[in-house]
């Protein structure tokens, strides 16, 4: 039984009202954009602002003290003293008041006149076959965006309507921008549709792309799906519109997100009767393992030419 504490009213209010962003910064947690919200990058689809948090994989959210609770494994004594600053004497700041935001409807971002940044920085810095590119391209399912030039991936639903874009940006320098597009229905992220019974699930586009430029046979016969975060809702809804899928391979990161929503994936698919399978990166991602595919047929290249002038 835990040891009960008498908090007052107004420590219960405060605790509460603690800016859940600037709590995990303090602690540690790296925090990713994710539109207006931070996503954690331990766990790709929890997602905060202010002082409050969403699950989006258990439809589940609330205040800091349940998310202490429920993420740190704390008694409500526990996380309410912790949220207090009784850890090390750490202040925690409250949140600003929330105001009402009106939802923007989703719209996709004005086309730039041509892609050759996308297909500069997709082939040269990802590695990703040209042929792979220009598939998703002619599709109209990839482009560049005319002001700030990012990748632009795009789902659309059973009738061919884009209802979900994800962001990327295609610059070399400073910290990589991922976003989806305010307004995006999360059930239909970037994918492709074949004809066999196998779905393969990735965390993002790119890494999408690279295991197909890494297994090119008969890509086009398979279905993808790229969830752009660890939401088990892209693979749902690709159910929903493929019956006849029997068997979902498991291709997210190779680190503790990616394992842990592996898991969670498993489990609910078992539980609709859909088989699955775990497939590894040899690095974190697919993209990495391409890369290092790459660098090491260049290193190959490099020494047949000075061994064969």
């Amino acid at each position: 039984m835990g040891t009960y504490i008498p908090f007052t009213e107004e420590q219960k209010l405060r605790a509460g009202a603690v800016d859940l962003e600037e709590f995990l910064r303090q602690r540690g947690e790296k925090l990713i954009r994710s539109g207006r919200d931070k996503r954690m990058e331990s766990d790709h689809s929890v997602t905060v602002r202010g002082n409050e948090w969403y699950d989006h994989s258990a439809r589940r959210g609330g205040g800091p003290i349940a998310f202490v609770q429920r993420f740190y494994n704390k008694s409500y004594p526990e996380a309410v003293t912790l949220l207090l600053g009784g850890e090390n004497g750490t202040a925690y700041p409250a949140a600003r008041e929330k105001t009402e935001e009106e939802r923007k409807p989703f719209e996709l971002p004005p086309a730039n006149l041509n892609m050759r940044r996308v297909f500069a920085y997709l082939m040269k810095q990802r590695c990703i076959d040209k042929d792979v590119i220009s598939h998703f391209a002619r599709s109209e399912l990839l482009y560049e965006d005319a002001e700030h030039h990012n990748c632009v991936f795009v789902g659309t639903d059973e009738g061919g309507i884009p209802r979900h874009a994800h962001l990327r940006s295609t610059n070399s320098f400073g910290e990589a921008f991922r976003i989806n597009v305010e307004g995006s229905d999360p059930r239909y992220s970037f994918h492709h549709i074949g004809r066999t019974g196998c779905l393969l699930a990735f965390e993002a586009p790119i890494d999408m792309m690279s295991y197909i430029t890494l297994h090119p046979h008969l890509w086009k016969e398979h279905s993808y799906v790229a969830c752009c975060g660890t939401s088990i809702l892209p693979v749902q809804k690709m159910l929903e519109r493929m019956p006849r899928v029997d068997t979902v391979f498991l291709c997210l990161d190779n680190d503790s997100a990616g394992s842990k929503a592996s898991e969670r994936f498993a489990s609910e698919l078992s539980a609709r009767g859909v088989e699955t399978e775990r497939l590894l990166p040899e690095k974190k991602d697919w993209n990495e393992d391409l890369a290092a595919q790459s660098q090491a047929r260049e290193v190959t290249r490099s020494c047949q030419t000075m061994c064969c002038p």
